[in-house]
């Protein structure tokens, strides 16, 4: 079925790779025009490149965002004005590991954690909410994790900002419902998938990539680590009007991992 998301206008963070990179092709795929956005400036123009490369000229766009700044927020939702001519579709996506237990997690860890995951999700919706208002139907997409709702004794702050994402979700989704908004905001719950920031923890263990992989996928009941297009095909069902009745909800992307 293509074109499932024709005509939609989509700013997406955190798109310079991995997660959000697959997100922003999957929306252009399916006929969507996108503002791909990220800290890395670089990396969000190759992204971008990318997908004009296969889809033409104007299909998709880029600039920085630091997600924790308002200011930049603001810029960014008036280049969607400016580039898409709107935005009916807003995927927040951008978010940091946390490290260490109750314990070992510093001060600034846990800030910037929460600047990241958290802050930039609050930012997002409270500054697209206008201009979506004016290109209903909308959809605002928030990634959470698996870990926003099951806990882990070694990640307080991760766990706690990804269930802020959670729990912010439902209270949005519940205010453009309350307002007679058609806009609705939903979480995506993914567990391990296979994107450089994996790479990244895997590249502090010092093992060997497959070992580690294997070791995750064991704690997955599916028995294998997911792929960015697992949650790719996520964002896109909630981006587009196939999910017009789905509000307030959570889509776990876990391989099983909630239902033990």
């Amino acid at each position: 079925m293509a074109g499932r998301v024709a005509g939609k206008l989509a700013l997406v963070t955190g798109a310079a790779q991995g997660l959000g990179a697959a997100q922003s092709k999957m929306l252009a795929r399916e006929g969507a025009r996108v503002l791909v956005t990220d800290i890395n400036a670089s990396g969000a123009d190759a992204t971008a490149e990318a997908i004009n490369a296969e889809h033409g000229a104007g299909t998709a766009y880029s600039m920085k965002l630091d997600v924790t700044q308002e200011a930049e927020w603001e810029a960014a939702i008036d280049a969607a004005r400016e580039h898409l001519g709107g935005l009916s579709v807003l995927v927040n996506n951008a978010g940091v590991g946390v490290r260490g237990n109750i314990e070992t997690c510093t001060l600034d860890e846990w800030r910037r954690g929460f600047a990241i995951n958290v802050d930039s999700v609050f930012l997002g919706c409270q500054k697209a909410l206008p201009l979506m208002k004016d290109h209903q139907p909308g959809s605002i997409v928030n990634i959470s994790s698996i870990a926003g709702l099951i806990a882990s004794d070694t990640m307080p702050g991760y766990n706690a900002s990804k269930a802020a994402v959670w729990m912010l979700s439902k209270s949005v989704a519940l205010y453009c419902a309350k307002m007679g908004w058609n806009i609705r905001c939903n979480s995506v719950h993914p567990t391990f998938i296979d994107t450089p920031i994996l790479d990244g923890m895997v590249a502090s263990t010092g093992k060997e990539k497959s070992v580690i992989m294997d070791k995750l996928a064991r704690q997955i009941p599916l028995k294998r680590v997911g792929e960015p297009d697992d949650i790719a095909n996520g964002v896109l069902y909630l981006a587009s009007d196939e999910s017009k009745f789905m509000t307030g909800a959570e889509l776990k992307l876990d391989g099983g991992i909630s239902a033990m």
